[in-house]
């Protein structure tokens, strides 16, 4: 398992416009957009690749091209759906799955409605997407869902992190990469991401909810401190 929190200052300079309460939903989109574009780069640092024989103006080469059918892009829903075309940019053939899972408001736990995934995404490495890490139970959940269906290799990608969320999943998943543009403080008692940008979901489709947090999530160690 390897774990990335990005310390990038393009990163960080979007991250600070997209916490702010007041940048508009269509910006909101796009700096989630270009956040994961960046993101990507590293987090597929291991893509497969096969060799091809290129002709060039000048002569012929042989060259590392991404195999086909290699990747399988899987959002979350309703809030990874804004990273996807962050990865399709530079995986344009990549196939795509989703996941839906909502966060019950009474409880904060997380409970699965809808799995439509690719066929042959078992031979595929799986980049699920998240822009929230809070408590981690919806990446553990969507994580475990994979593995039954036979995924071998999965990454995992968020935008905003917090140590609650973070150990959570590296512990429970430690083959599973996951790659973290920024860790945050702590949960707060609703399970919001302090500082955060408050609910991604909403931000990216207009949209208002306050779930509430569970009494077994309140118990939750948040004294876990990533430096």
């Amino acid at each position: 398992m390897s774990l990335m929190i990005f310390d990038h200052p393009l990163i960080k300079h979007k991250i600070a416009i997209l916490r702010d309460k007041n940048t508009p939903m269509k910006e909101f989109r796009e700096l989630v957009e270009e956040i994961t574009l960046v993101m990507s780069y590293e987090a597929f640092r291991d893509a497969p690749t096969r060799t091809v024989t290129v002709e060039t103006p000048l002569e012929t080469c042989e060259q590392e091209m991404v195999a086909e059918k290699s990747i399988a892009i899987v959002p979350i829903l309703r809030a990874g759906l804004g990273m996807v075309n962050g990865v399709h940019k530079i995986f344009p053939n990549a196939r795509v799955g989703h996941i839906g899972m909502y966060r019950d408001e009474e409880t904060a736990i997380p409970h699965e409605y809808y799995c439509k995934l690719p066929d042959g995404i078992e031979n595929m490495t799986a980049i699920l997407l998240d822009p929230m890490l809070a408590t981690g139970g919806s990446a553990c959940d969507a994580i475990d869902l994979l593995k039954r269906r036979g995924v071998k290799r999965i990454k995992f990608m968020a935008i905003i992190g917090c140590p609650e969320g973070i150990k959570r999943v590296t512990e429970a998943h430690p083959d599973v990469d996951v790659f973290v543009s920024t860790c945050d403080r702590q949960l707060n008692a609703n399970c919001y991401i302090l500082p955060g940008l408050g609910d991604a979901g909403d931000r990216l489709f207009g949209t208002k909810c306050r779930p509430k947090c569970d009494e077994r999530l309140k118990s939750l160690d948040i004294s876990v401190r990533l430096h």
